[in-house]
C-alpha cells in the first residue's frame, strides 16, 4: 500500500504571510513556543491535487507528522468518502465497510493534546455525517464505535521528531509512538497489526522525488524479528474496538 507522508512546513515557509494568517493560528504563544501555523484550505487542496489519485483510494495511507487539528487529513477523508459514495451509492454495506478502511488509512501525530482531540473529533464528525447520509436506516452504532476506536489509535499525541508519546505538557514519555496497520481480509474481516513508528520509518524509503513511500514496508520476516511486530489480531471490521487498546 502506498503511503504519502505530508510535510507542509517548507511549503508554508516559502509563502508570503497574508490576511489569512489570523485564521491559521490559535495563539501567538503557540506560534512562538511550538512554531504552530495551520495550512490554509487553498494550499491544502493544491498539495493534495499533486497526489489526487491516491486521495481517492480508500486504502491509500497518509501520515501527517504535525497534523494540528486535521486540515490535511480531513480534506483527504472528504475526497475518499466522496469517491466511495459515487461508487457505492446503491450498496450501503460496501460503503460502510470501505469507509472504515478509509478511516484506517489516515495517521497523524501532534505534540499538542488539544490539537489531537480536535483532529479526532473532526475526522469522526466528517465520517459520521457522510455515513449517516448515505446508509440512513442501515447505519450501525457498532460501526460508529469501530470508526471512533480506529481514529483514536491512528491520531496520536506525540513528538514526531523523537518518535515518543508525550504527556499533557508536551514532554516525552517513555512510551514509543505505535501505529496500527488496518487491513481488510476475507471480505469482512479486518487485521490489526501494531508497530512502533521508529521501526516503520527504519524500513520506509521516503527518499523518492514524489515523496511517497510505504509506511508499512516490512517483509514478513522483518515483522517477526527483533520485536518489530507488537500485536496482531483478526476480527470483524465492526468489532475492532472489542479488543481494547
Amino acid at each position: 500500500m502506498v503511503a504519502v507522508v505530508l510535510d507542509h512546513e517548507n511549503t508554508w515557509r516559502s509563502m508570503a504571510m497574508s490576511k489569512q494568517e489570523t485564521s491559521q493560528i490559535k495563539s501567538k504563544e503557540q506560534v512562538s513556543q511550538r512554531g504552530e501555523v495551520f495550512t490554509a484550505e487553498r494550499e491544502v487542496n493544491a498539495m493534495l491535487d499533486l497526489v489526487a489519485n491516491e486521495c481517492l483510494r480508500p486504502d491509500s495511507r497518509f501520515l501527517e507528522p504535525a497534523c494540528g487539528d486535521g486540515n490535511f487529513l480531513s480534506a483527504i477523508l472528504k475526497r475518499k468518502l466522496s469517491e466511495l459514495r459515487r461508487k457505492y451509492k446503491k450498496s450501503p454495506r460496501d460503503y460502510e465497510k470501505l469507509s472504515i478502511v478509509a478511516i484506517g488509512s489516515l495517521y497523524g501525530v501532534d505534540i499538542m493534546n488539544d490539537n489531537v482531540e480536535a483532529c479526532r473529533k473532526r475526522l469522526f464528525s466528517i465520517w459520521d455525517d457522510e455515513y449517516t447520509a448515505h446508509c440512513k436506516a442501515e447505519t450501525s452504532d457498532e460501526a460508529r464505535e469501530a470508526a471512533k476506536f480506529i481514529i483514536h489509535r491512528n491520531i496520536i499525541n506525540g513528538n514526531a521528531l523523537t518518535l515518543m508519546c508525550v504527556d499533557a505538557n508536551g514532554n516525552d514519555t517513555k512510551a514509543p509512538i505505535v501505529f496500527s496497520e488496518w487491513t481488510l481480509i476475507n471480505g469482512t474481516q479486518m487485521q490489526r497489526s501494531d508497530y512502533t513508528m521508529a521501526d516503520l520509518l527504519l524500513h520506509n524509503d521516503t527518499s523518492k522525488e514524489d515523496g511517497m513511500g510505504n509506511l508499512f514496508a516490512l517483509t514478513e520476516e522483518q515483522k517477526e524479528e527483533g520485536g518489530i511486530f507488537l500485536r496482531r489480531y483478526i476480527t470483524h471490521y465492526k468489532k475492532v474496538q472489542d479488543y481494547g487498546e
